[in-house]
């Protein structure tokens, strides 16, 4: 995430937790930044590695600021990967739906409408409510599928 959106990103996160009543700390604020910053979704250890380098942090107080972080929407936790990633739209709840590259590890986040209906109804049928519907689907990206390199599936 480039240096702009990181800051737009941030201020965001700030305004949000201010009008919900919830306090962003320099620690949390913190971890988001971290989050925000990697390129690819990111560990709890790997987090707590580089919060470290800033000084003293136990893995708690990280646990804790991505659990603060995970209930205002401001990132999301890959299941598949046991790992974060910063929500592109946090400004609204939302199912979101994940494409993970297998091979470069890029997450592109959706939110399709259509989809998160589809499986509500197909929940409906078997009698089951949904009560966090995430989507992750494991794959290779375009550019990916593109290397010259690339073995044929």
């Amino acid at each position: 995430m480039n240096e702009q959106l990181l800051n737009r990103v941030l201020r965001q996160a700030e305004a949000l937790c201010a009008r919900r009543g919830a306090r962003l700390t320099p620690q949390r604020r913190r971890v988001l930044e971290l989050v925000c910053r990697a390129e690819r979704p990111i560990g709890a250890y790997e987090l707590l590695d580089q919060v470290r380098d800033g000084g003293k942090a136990a893995p708690p107080t990280v646990y804790r600021a991505l659990d603060f972080l995970l209930e205002q929407g401001l990132i999301h936790k890959l299941e598949t990967l046991h790992a974060f990633i910063g929500c592109t739209h946090p400004d609204h709840p939302h199912s979101s739906q994940f494409l993970i590259c297998a091979d470069c590890g890029k997450v592109t986040e959706l939110e399709d409408a259509a989809l998160l209906g589809s499986l509500h109804s197909a929940a409906a049928e078997s009698g089951f409510s949904p009560q966090r519907p995430v989507i992750e689907v494991i794959g290779t990206c375009a550019r990916c599928a593109h290397k010259p390199d690339r073995p044929a599936d």
